[in-house]
This record gives structure tokens, sequence and C-alpha cells, in this order.
């Protein structure tokens, strides 16, 4: 089973994310900020990250960049924010 880490600091995008995710067979693990997000991805070791940029702590650019330091692991970055500047 394909590992999905979700690092996304809305409660209810995350929920949705993991919905859909388990639902088509993916095992995930949930992060709320950026060092949570570090600390997952070396305990987890996931196949893919879906990465919010904006999450406290650390955001999301330098999340990516601390993790492309030491893997070439697919990373997607969440740009929900901008779908609420359009509405």
């Amino acid at each position: 089973m394909k590992k999905i880490l979700i690092v996304e600091d809305e409660e209810d995008i995350q929920e949705l994310l993991k919905f859909f995710l388990e639902d088509n067979d993916y095992q995930t693990m949930i992060a709320s900020d950026g060092i949570e997000a570090i600390d997952t991805f070396h305990r987890f070791q996931p196949d893919m990250i879906l990465l919010d940029i904006m999450i406290p702590k650390i955001d999301g650019y330098a999340v990516c960049e601390l993790i492309r330091k030491e893997s070439k692991i697919p990373i997607i970055m969440i740009l929900h924010y901008l779908m609420r500047l359009i509405n």
C-alpha cells in the first residue's frame, strides 16, 4: 500500500484529503505544521507528500527545500488558498 503524507493545517481539508485517499487504498498520515511535517516525513517514510504552502511554524516552501536536500520523493504543493481569492 502506498503511503501519502498530508501536510495541511485546516482540519476540514485534512479530513477531505484523507477520506479520498484512503477510499482509494492509500495509507495516510497527517501533519499540521512544518516542524511536524519534517518529523513525520522521517518516521512515516511516505511515497509522496501533499504539501500546503501556507502552514504554521515552517512554511511549505521551506519544508519542501529541507526534504529535497535528502530525498527525491514526489511533492505536490497544495494551493487551495487561491480558491478563496477567486470566490
